[in-house]
């Protein structure tokens, strides 16, 4: 169990301040994350990287000269929202571009893009990069869709040897890009991990047995097998990453990284290392700098995983460069050309979006603000009635925070919807001011997805008029269609988007065809939701569930479902 914390609602936070002290003068704070307490030097490429909580050293932990500028860090297992990620890349960026990575989950790739795009809208050159490594999560003709898992040092670390050498960012980029191709991961659970204040692990290993294919947010594995000894696992580890060895990935070096994943004894990870390094040398392989220890872990999961990278000459050198952070440090820094110190306070005027200017709506449409708001309390109170309940469908094929993030999402949106009525916004800002705090606090995937969506309808109501039946439709549609291009999914995928589109189809008919607005929604919402529970029937096709699609089915997709109740319950303030 996660035994330490106080409120497990701030464990995130809490650790963070934590680290923050017992680190003072190598990282300082900003909104969202951590940056070196020298800031990047001028002329060179800033690397970040991030994702949520729970898997220290990663990512905070390899913050410092030789490694990473900056990291985003999100609640457990949770992404970091876009504002966050945008926060820090302003924060590490000295003038010569940014390059953010994360591992491949939905929610980070939605964040972190969104966040590039922001960036990019201010006049930084920022580019993305998610680490595919995990090869359980997905076959050879699909590795677009595997899942970042210990690959991420491999990865993270050329890259940001690369940077500190001085290549522009269009050469650090396809550094990680190469070192992402030759990367390939394989790693076991013998027990799940517990998040902070729960009672129970996220999923159990049968006595006896432990989960191959595991992911790092409390993910099962794809099957159950017998527990083997450690030579038979160091055997299955190797074997089955040396079947996945990349095209063109000539010479027999490598680097390797046994990975222990929060309980699994550094005793144990070696005796497993013995046979591990005779295998791969009986395989032609010689073995460059091993890392064998907790890299990236999983709270208290126990597990590991076994990460090789195919090295070429430049791969070779980024992976033997020096490297001085909290948790990760190899040969010397003393070479390396540092930047100026920097105080928290100069880190966060860094990290500061550009001011908002933002003006109030007309009368009519801050005469709607109430409404919004009251939409947002019903909603918020929805949200966390069901929050065990979407929390148990959840986990039965994710890691089970589905419920935790509506309500941080939806406390988060009301808080700023109450805000922006007592600034005198519209209708319109009001929704806005909801979308990009739901989007802020929610994190992972139905955050950001809720909140670029709000952000688009509120963006289509505008604050100059009262909006009519035709006008929420084309909002609707609007919020839609951001949606669809953030999310890629398609309906039959079994996400939230199984739910939106029966909505918005039967809203736009309901309207067109001279229902009033309350009886549009209302039919409209009762095809959201039985289009949610039809979900129990798909399998999942993207997204965390995809690798445990077979245990999915019976059960709804938990976006899909809280689609359905959020749209329910604005239809009784319709009414009103």
């Amino acid at each position: 169990m996660t035994r330490l914390h106080d409120d497990p609602a701030s464990f995130s936070d809490d650790a963070l301040a934590g680290f923050l002290d017992a680190h003072a003068g190598r990282v300082v704070g900003v909104p969202g994350g951590v940056v070196r307490a020298r800031a990047t030097r001028e002329g060179k490429v800033a690397v970040v990287v991030g994702g949520g909580s729970g898997h220290y050293p990663a990512f905070c932990g390899v913050v410092g000269p030789g490694y990473a500028d900056g990291a985003v860090v999100g609640n457990v297992f949770t992404s970091p929202s876009a504002s966050e990620a945008a926060s820090v890349a302003r924060a590490a960026d000295a003038g010569a571009g940014v390059l953010l990575t994360t591992g491949n989950y939905a929610g980070d790739v939605m964040n972190f893009g969104l966040a590039v795009e922001h960036l990019r809208g201010e006049g930084h050159d920022a580019r993305y990069l998610a680490v595919t490594d995990d090869v359980a999560s997905a076959g050879p003709d699909e590795v677009a869709k595997r899942r970042g898992i210990a690959g991420d040092v491999t990865v993270f670390k050329c890259a940001s040897a690369a940077a500190e050498e001085g290549l522009d960012l269009d050469g650090v980029e396809q550094a990680a890009c190469r070192a992402n191709d030759r990367t390939r991961s394989l790693g076991v659970a013998f027990s799940g991990c517990t998040m902070p204040g729960a009672d129970e692990p996220l999923f159990r290993v049968p006595e006896g047995s432990m989960s191959l294919g595991l992911g790092i947010h409390g993910e099962p594995g794809v099957s159950d097998e017998d527990m083997p000894s450690a030579a038979d696992l160091a055997r299955q580890l190797v074997e089955g990453l040396l079947r996945e060895a990349p095209e063109g990935a000539d010479g027999g070096r490598v680097a390797a990284v046994l990975n222990g994943l929060g309980t699994v004894k550094y005793e144990e990870l070696f005796v497993l290392w013995r046979t591990v390094a005779r295998l791969l040398s009986e395989a032609g392989l010689e073995v460059v700098e091993p890392e064998v220890g907790e890299l990236v872990t999983s709270l208290d999961m126990g597990g590991v995983s076994l990460t090789l990278m195919w090295l070429d000459e430049d791969l070779e050198r980024w992976w033997r460069a020096p490297a001085d952070t909290p948790a990760y440090r190899k040969g010397s820094v003393a070479d390396l050309v540092q930047g100026s110190e920097r105080s928290a306070a100069d880190a966060a005027r860094a990290a500061a979006p550009p001011p908002d200017e933002e003006s109030g709506g007309s009368p009519q449409s801050r005469s709607l603000a109430p409404d919004v708001v009251r939409g947002a309390e019903a909603v918020a109170a929805a949200m966390a009635d069901a929050e065990e309940e979407l929390g148990r469908i959840d986990a039965v094929a994710g890691d089970g925070d589905h419920g935790r993030g509506m309500v941080r999402g939806t406390g988060a949106a009301l808080d700023a919807a109450r805000e922006a009525q007592s600034r005198g916004r519209g209708a319109g800002g009001v929704l806005r001011a909801a979308g990009g705090a739901w989007a802020d606090r929610a994190g992972g995937t139905s955050g950001v997805l809720w909140g670029a969506a709000l952000t688009a309808v509120g963006t289509r109501v505008g604050d100059d008029a009262r909006p009519s039946p035709a006008d929420v439709v084309d909002a609707v549609d609007a919020g839609m269609d951001v949606l669809l291009r953030l999310g890629g999914a398609q309906v039959g995928d079994k996400t939230m988007l199984d739910a939106i589109e029966p909505f918005r189809t039967t809203l736009r008919e309901r309207v067109e065809a001279g229902d009033d607005l309350p009886a549009a929604w209302d039919a409209a919402a009762t095809a959201a939701q039985e289009a949610g529970r039809a979900t129990a029937d798909l399998r999942p096709k993207v997204g965390r569930a995809r690798p445990l699609a077979e245990r999915s089915i019976g059960t709804p997709d938990a976006g899909a479902t809280s689609f359905g109740m959020v749209v329910r319950t604005v239809t009784g303030l319709l009414r009103d």
